[in-house]
């Protein structure tokens, strides 16, 4: 088991960046591919990026490809998702998400959630 805690959402103006950071507890997380989601309001949540548990294999949503990029520390228990040319569309909560099985794009492959946080993108 896994437990995820999400960190460095805020305010920002179109074309700004932001770094999310997500730290995990949990002596297995090394084992657990991991991913970024994010939902906004009246909307179902998507998907943003995935990252393999060695770190070498990342995936990104067309939507955010070129702009988002997403790493992991597996010694500090970290993942991180970095947002460049940032845009009012990608106003959302954004959730960390831990799976024990491989990279997925869909929610139902993760196993475990973070609370999220907010990331807002004034124009």
């Amino acid at each position: 088991q896994v437990q995820l805690v999400e960190s460095g959402g805020g305010l920002v103006q179109a074309g700004g960046s932001l770094r999310l950071s997500c730290s995990a507890s949990g002596r297995t997380f090394s084992t657990y591919t991991m991913g970024w989601f994010r939902q906004a309001p009246g909307k179902e949540r998507e998907f943003v990026a995935a990252i393999s548990w060695s770190g070498g294999s990342t995936v990104c949503a067309d939507s955010v490809k070129g702009r988002f990029t997403m790493s992991r520390d597996n010694v500090k228990k970290t993942v991180h998702l970095q947002m460049n040319s940032l845009k009012p569309e990608d106003t959302a909560v954004y959730y960390c998400a831990a799976s024990v099985r491989l990279m997925s794009t869909s929610s139902l492959g993760y196993d475990y959630w973070g609370q999220g946080t907010q990331v807002t993108v004034s124009s």
